[in-house]
């Protein structure tokens, strides 16, 4: 098999269910904490995406800076966080985690000039986070990585 083919059947192979229970198993990743962990996700994005005034397709016109945009994430970041914590989920306000996630709504939102890119964001969410449907490779090694990413800081 040629490493283009490997690829491919990377990128586009269905996993076999009992094959993502044993991968849950082997990483210690609980369906109820990828519910959460989701939500966590999930709930940033639409804060994000609620309150971001800046984006050339806005009727504001408004051109916002980097520190502009880390000020907004760190706003969305703490109501959220603030949120969740009035349902007694406690996560750390600082970490890895935070960063984590302030790089990937960088990249997929506020550095993103494709309005349906950035659009596109919480259908990724619900796709990676929905353990009912298929997954591919790609979509759990991501999925892994935000489970670690939150584990640590999630309680």
């Amino acid at each position: 098999m040629t490493s283009m083919e490997n690829f491919f059947n990377y990128m586009t192979k269905i996993i076999p269910k009992d094959e993502i229970v044993i991968w849950f198993n082997i990483h210690n990743m609980y369906y109820e904490k990828i519910e959460l962990y989701g939500d966590i996700f999930k709930s940033l994005n639409y804060v994000i995406a609620d309150t971001h005034m800046g984006n050339e397709f806005r009727e504001t016109k408004i051109i916002l800076t980097n520190e502009d945009n880390k000020n907004h994430f760190n706003w969305c970041w703490n109501k959220v966080v603030e949120d969740f914590q009035k349902e007694n989920i406690i996560i750390g306000n600082e970490g890895d985690h935070k960063e984590y996630l302030f790089s990937f709504f960088n990249d997929t939102f506020y550095n993103q000039s494709d309005k349906k890119a950035r659009e596109s964001i919480n259908t990724f969410l619900e796709d990676i986070f929905n353990v009912h449907d298929d997954f591919v490779k790609p979509d759990l090694d991501i999925l892994t990585e935000f489970y670690k990413i939150l584990q640590k800081y999630v309680n």
